[in-house]
């Protein structure tokens, strides 16, 4: 637990460079997940937790905001595993991170986290790290209208890295991710999801809920192309966009969920 986070306004700047978002008051949605990091990293790379972190996949990730925070804000922090569950592809874990202003819980954030190993099952075949879809993943949906198209770099792991705090190998260099099993450096879950929110406006949103699936890796460099359409988001990529990289959705309260 972190019993006082101190936001830096000058790092806050230079998330929302990176990640695309207009203003930094209120702070960006994803920002706690970033102010909670350290704690989950420790949690995860502490002996005790059952996998390990080098090479640690997000797969899946839920945000609640109950009211926008403000860099401004000193919010009690606590980071805590949920539980493990099997996966096609090894074993997940459930990291929450909980903020709470003066007692009050005004944010949380629910992300899985994919072990990769051998799990015995007859599904469990070895495929290309980039790879479009999870060989037990529903028929590919026609794709969300383009809103919006972009380029990115080679050093865009290192970019994110440098903001987040997150310097997870498979993010850096093509050499450092191929050790993990990657062909090339790929984009972190998060920077994805967060460059996807930022178009939604959710930061500014009372009692709002974002969630995401990841469902294959942005090897970089790349052109992805962001889809929107009523509550529903993705990002595509390949040449012919037929590969989803995340899926998503925006919903406030009297939204259908």
């Amino acid at each position: 637990m972190l019993p006082a986070a101190r936001i830096d306004a000058a790092r806050v700047i230079r998330y929302a460079r990176v990640c695309g978002f207009r203003e930094t008051d209120p702070l960006p949605i994803t920002y706690p997940h970033i102010l909670g990091f350290p704690l989950a990293a420790r949690l995860m790379g502490d002996r005790g937790f059952p996998l390990p972190l080098l090479g640690l996949v997000h797969t899946g990730i839920e945000i609640v905001q109950h009211r926008p925070l403000s860099p401004a804000d000193r919010p009690e922090l606590t980071v805590y595993a949920a539980g493990l569950r099997p996966h096609h592809r090894g074993t997940e874990a459930e990291i929450v991170t909980e903020a709470r202003l003066h007692g009050e819980p005004v944010w949380s954030d629910r992300s899985t986290y994919l072990a990769r190993h051998r799990t015995g099952r007859r599904t469990d075949v070895p495929k290309p790290a980039d790879s479009p879809e999870p060989a037990d993943s529903p028929e590919p949906r026609e794709p969300l209208p383009v809103a919006a198209r972009w380029d990115l770099g080679a050093d865009l792991g290192r970019r994110h890295a440098a903001v987040s705090g997150d310097y997870n190998p498979i993010h850096l260099y093509p050499l450092t991710a191929r050790l993990l099993g990657f062909r090339r450096a790929i984009a972190h879950g998060m920077w994805t999801f967060a460059r996807c929110v930022a178009e939604t406006g959710a930061s500014s949103a009372r009692n709002v809920t974002v969630r995401a699936e990841f469902r294959a890796p942005v090897l970089l460099p790349a052109t992805v192309s962001y889809g929107r359409l009523g509550t529903d988001f993705e990002l595509r990529g390949g040449r012919d966009g037929s590969r989803t990289h995340l899926r998503g959705r925006v919903t406030t309260d009297g939204d259908e969920g």
